[in-house]
């Protein structure tokens, strides 16, 4: 493979991450592994040309599907990368010539039907939708109003345990049925819609008397912030109460992640979720995907 790339596939790439990073709030580090991965793909495309049998310099048009294929193949046998690098640098090239659909610079995205590779590593431990309904009875028959909110807009939404916790009332728009979460990190925020249920939850938990708190979910005790760890000791309190073994705080995201990813592309999951990579997104569908590789 090339060391170095042509010229013009320099300019294409160096066009893409300006782009991301004017529309994304991404971190230098997560921008600079894009500009890998495409620096390595151009450079192998250039060493084999678009047939794999002529080198050619990098132009965006002359990829085709069977081009990608040949790629990933040769990640997998030649370069004997592990999987997780693989699904990587294919999941960039996904968002690449999403980009490149977007600005016309081709009229079909060649990667679509390019399937990740099989990984070994174990996904998260999924929530049951009967599981899901014995942990929303307990909090009902045995929590406050708040930790029934609390406990559903978890499920609802996919927020981090930070950003539960985090929450103001401001923070809830029903004009626009969403939240706007703040993740504390980088200043970032993003929004996150609000389904018809979750909305008229929200709508009930806000109608009823609230403490002076600024935060949404207060703790009971001080009326200050809920912590972190009040939030899971609540959390696990009514998974017990359920008799639901073996799974986490986090796993209440996960579920939402689950069942999301059956209906939404999964950019725009990456974009709810909070994702600055959709590779960390594709804990929701790589089993299948994997099962449908080629």
């Amino acid at each position: 493979m090339k060391e170095a790339i042509s010229e013009h596939g320099g300019t294409m790439i160096a066009q893409f991450i300006r782009i991301l990073s004017t529309r994304e709030a991404l971190s230098p580090k997560t921008l600079k592994e894009y500009a890998s991965d495409l620096k390595h793909f151009i450079g192998w495309f250039e060493a084999a040309g678009p047939s794999g049998k002529e080198a050619a310099v990098f132009q965006i048009e002359d990829v085709a599907t069977p081009t990608l294929v040949r790629y990933r193949n040769a990640m997998q046998e030649t370069m004997v990368l592990k999987p997780s690098t693989i699904n990587r640098r294919l999941v960039t090239l996904k968002r690449f010539f999403d980009w490149a659909v977007s600005e016309a610079k081709v009229s079909l995205d060649p990667s679509k039907p390019v399937k990740l590779v099989p990984e070994k590593k174990s996904s998260p431990r999924q929530m049951t939708e009967e599981e899901e309904a014995a942990l929303l009875a307990a909090t009902r028959e045995q929590g406050s109003l708040r930790d029934q909110t609390l406990v559903f807009v978890m499920l609802q939404t996919g927020l981090w345990p930070m950003e539960v916790c985090n929450l103001t009332p401001g923070d809830i728009h029903f004009g626009g049925n969403c939240l706007i979460v703040r993740t504390g990190m980088r200043n970032k925020s993003r929004e996150v819609p609000l389904s018809a249920d979750c909305r008229a939850v929200l709508e009930h938990y806000l109608a009823q008397p609230q403490s002076e708190s600024i935060y949404l979910f207060s703790s009971e005790k001080t009326g200050g912030r809920l912590t972190e760890r009040a939030l899971r000791h609540l959390v696990h309190k009514y998974m017990r109460a359920a008799q639901i073994e073996g799974l986490r705080t986090q796993d209440l995201r996960h579920r939402f992640g689950y069942t999301m990813a059956a209906s939404l592309p999964l950019e725009r999951l990456a974009q709810i979720m909070g994702h600055d990579r959709l590779n960390s997104t594709m804990i929701y569908v790589k089993d299948d995907l994997g099962k449908a590789a080629e």
